[in-house]
């Protein structure tokens, strides 16, 4: 399977990298925020949804994920000392405020959230070569 490396530049992209990064594994520590170049970056875990329906192994990639144009960043509900902390990242949505400007919202299992100011969207998803195997698939409970 190639490297996935997707680009996205308005809400419709950034739906499609949601869905290619629901259910990845993210480090607290593996998470920052570069004030002065206007990034948030992470690194995670990716679980390969988008692999095709006949092969039944579950995979894992390593992936990186940034948005530039990033004016301010609000975390809620995620200890930013437990840098050891694990994280299931559950969606990214976008909130328009003053279009192109908005809101991009990292959504992680518990309650725990990334907010994003932004100036436009950018964001890239891109995987790092490395995969392994997985014995489980993610599934969640209907509420």
């Amino acid at each position: 399977m190639n490297d996935l490396k997707l680009l996205a530049l308005d809400s419709e992209d950034l739906e499609v990298i949601s869905t290619h990064v629901q259910d990845a594994i993210v480090r607290v520590g593996d998470m920052g925020y570069a004030q002065s170049d206007n990034r948030f970056a992470l690194l995670l875990n990716r679980y390969v949804w988008d692999k095709s329906p006949t092969n039944k192994n579950n995979e894992r990639r390593r992936s990186a994920l940034h948005f530039d144009n990033v004016k301010s960043i609000k975390i809620s509900g995620i200890d930013s000392l437990a840098k050891d902390g694990m994280l299931n990242l559950l969606a990214i949505i976008f909130e328009a405020s003053d279009l192109p400007s908005g809101k991009i919202i990292l959504t992680f299992a518990g309650g725990g959230t990334v907010s994003l100011m932004v100036e436009t969207i950018e964001a890239r998803l891109s995987d790092l070569g490395a995969a392994w195997a997985t014995k489980t698939t993610p599934s969640h409970k209907e509420e």
